[in-house]
């Protein structure tokens, strides 16, 4: 029973160390959130059991969760780029698809038909908005920079403000706001699923999207010219490291205790 017990300390500290690896190898990656590992004990007993003599038959991984907890936020100065001081996640559809997804890496680029996409070419949503730059709807769509005024003048250049308001300036000097970005929240960001490229979606225990302004309630500020770096600690992820990798040592060690032990008894039987 004792090879069984050291094995599953084994397997663990291998889990471990594959959450750890993939904390270190997404530490300079934008709007990641790192993971931990949580295990629970294994007992082997019953009711007619002396709970004074259970030793128990090793561990069992519990859950890998998710800390949100928010990154350092780096200035960049490109316009497009911006960062959630909060808890929001700025939302994103499939091209093609539809796909709902979420994402706190705000490295956004205009394409040439006007559509405002994110780093992996899904397209940003928002709120559609009056002259005055204030929403007048609570449905989030495509973001679509009209590539020419009313007046005929071309697209210049486009900025996101603190407000989230997506603005366009055109040749003859003039600028309008396009559209408000919209952030979503969720009742339990640990229910969301990583999806890779530092994107999300919505589960059962993460409960449905609720969308909103940035800069009210939990949804968070919007701040322009930055990105938000990546969570990881790699000072505290290096001693995660050592740690696991001392737990799959002892481990090992102990197989090695008991198969010396076992040789030993069946020596004795000869």
């Amino acid at each position: 029973m004792s090879f069984y017990t050291s094995l599953s300390g084994m397997r663990n500290a291998e889990t471990d160390l594959r959450v750890i690896s993939n904390n270190i190898a997404n530490a300079e990656t934008a709007g990641f959130k790192k993971s931990n590992a949580q295990f629970f004990d294994l007992v082997a007993t019953g009711g007619s059991t002396d709970p004074r003599t259970t030793p128990g038959i090793g561990a069992a991984v519990s859950a890998i969760t998710q800390d949100f907890g928010l990154g350092q936020l780096e200035q960049t100065g490109r316009v497009l780029d911006i960062a959630i001081n909060g808890d929001g996640f700025i939302t994103t559809a499939n091209a093609i698809s539809g796909d709902i997804t979420f994402t706190r890496n705000g490295n956004l680029q205009l394409v040439a038909s006007g559509e405002l996409q994110d780093a992996s070419g899904d397209l940003v949503q928002a709120f559609a908005v009056d002259a005055a730059g204030n929403p007048t709807t609570t449905v989030p769509s495509n973001v679509v920079v009209p590539t020419v005024n009313a007046a005929g003048s071309a697209l210049a250049s486009i900025s996101i403000d603190d407000r989230g308001v997506v603005g366009a300036t055109y040749s003859d000097g003039t600028t309008e706001p396009v559209a408000k970005i919209a952030l979503a929240s969720f009742p339990a960001t640990g229910g969301l699923r990583p999806i890779g490229q530092s994107k999300w979606e919505a589960t059962a225990d993460s409960g449905t999207a609720q969308f909103g302004e940035p800069g009210i309630g939990n949804f968070g500020r919007v701040f322009s010219g930055a990105l938000e770096r990546s969570n990881v600690d790699l000072a505290e992820e290096m001693v995660s490291l050592l740690t696991a990798q001392r737990n799959f040592q002892a481990n090992a060690r102990a197989i090695d205790t008991a198969t010396a032990i076992s040789q030993t008894v069946l020596n004795l039987q000869r």
